[in-house]
């Protein structure tokens, strides 16, 4: 696994000052934000002189680009408010060949019109479904004609609120251009910590071999996002990291939910327990069968 961190962490003037920031820390990769630059999150338009700008700055560190923020509510009640959100992505996924990423990151959605990340009763329709899928497939459409593979995350608040039904529009889709974001932190609902190992072991059995990108961050109660640094809360990060140890995964390990002030004490939680797995995976190869 490669340790990595979201970009707006850092709070600079530009994207120089950010990566300049970053790259005292030792992380090999990070997830990309175009507010880091002075523009949503979603550009409506990106200038390819800026493209080259971020490119040019992420090589010359050293750094490489593991995903671009793409998030947009892909379940919006207003139709308008998707088609708005779809457009803009499709400028996301040109933008990557010359970014040198492969890789944008989505969340599933919600009817909440106003934020994002509240849940909805209306979440479980079938109507919302059908709605997250229409976007998905023209989204996937983009993806093919840029090259780029779609992640998106469960979380109890979006219409994909569990590994169930991550794995149903898996299989729905049916595409090798979607892929999973895991985050332990965003999968339990009220009254769901107690099962936190079977729940953790469920979602890994159902997802672990679709894996583009894991999290890094931790909750303190259930039923919503966690939204803690990682290893300030109730996440069982053994288990957690064992787990996407024991699927192969080598990915980006991206840390979030944190203040820069807590990034070396979350880097050296992250260090430490990546460390003594890999002496348990050691010892275990080397006992006598």
């Amino acid at each position: 696994m490669r340790l990595g961190i979201f970009v707006k962490v850092f709070l600079r003037p530009t994207v120089e000052a950010v990566l300049d920031a970053v790259a005292p820390h030792g992380v090999q990769c990070l997830q990309f934000n175009f507010s880091c630059v002075g523009l949503p999150n979603m550009p409506e338009h990106i200038e390819p002189a800026l493209l080259d700008r971020i490119r040019q700055a992420f090589d010359e560190r050293g750094l490489k680009m593991a995903a671009v923020s793409g998030t947009f509510n892909m379940i919006h009640p207003d139709p308008g408010e998707r088609r708005q959100g779809l457009l803009r992505l499709r400028e996301l996924a040109s933008a990557c060949p010359r970014l040198g990423t492969s890789v944008v990151t989505l969340c599933t959605g919600t009817r909440d019109p106003e934020n994002i990340w509240r849940g909805h009763p209306g979440n479980n329709s079938p109507a919302a479904w059908n709605d997250l899928c229409h976007s998905l497939a023209e989204a996937l459409g983009f993806a093919e004609e840029f090259g780029v593979t779609l992640g998106v995350e469960p979380e109890v608040s979006n219409v994909v609120d569990s590994a169930r039904k991550a794995r149903r529009l898996l299989d729905e889709m049916r595409s090798s251009r979607l892929k999973i974001i895991m985050d332990g932190a965003n999968l339990f609902h009220t009254g769901e910590l107690p099962r936190m190992r079977e729940i953790l072991n469920e979602a890994f059995d159902l997802l672990g071999r679709d894996i583009v990108i894991a999290h890094a961050k931790d909750l303190s109660h259930d039923g919503e996002a966690g939204n803690l640094a990682a290893g300030a809360g109730v996440l069982d990060y053994d288990h957690y990291l064992a787990l996407l140890q024991s699927t192969g995964f080598g990915g980006p390990l991206i840390l979030h939910g944190l203040s820069e002030s807590q990034v070396p004490g979350c880097l050296a939680f992250l260090r430490e327990k990546m460390k003594a797995l890999v002496g348990v995976h050691s010892r275990g190869q080397g006992d006598e069968p």
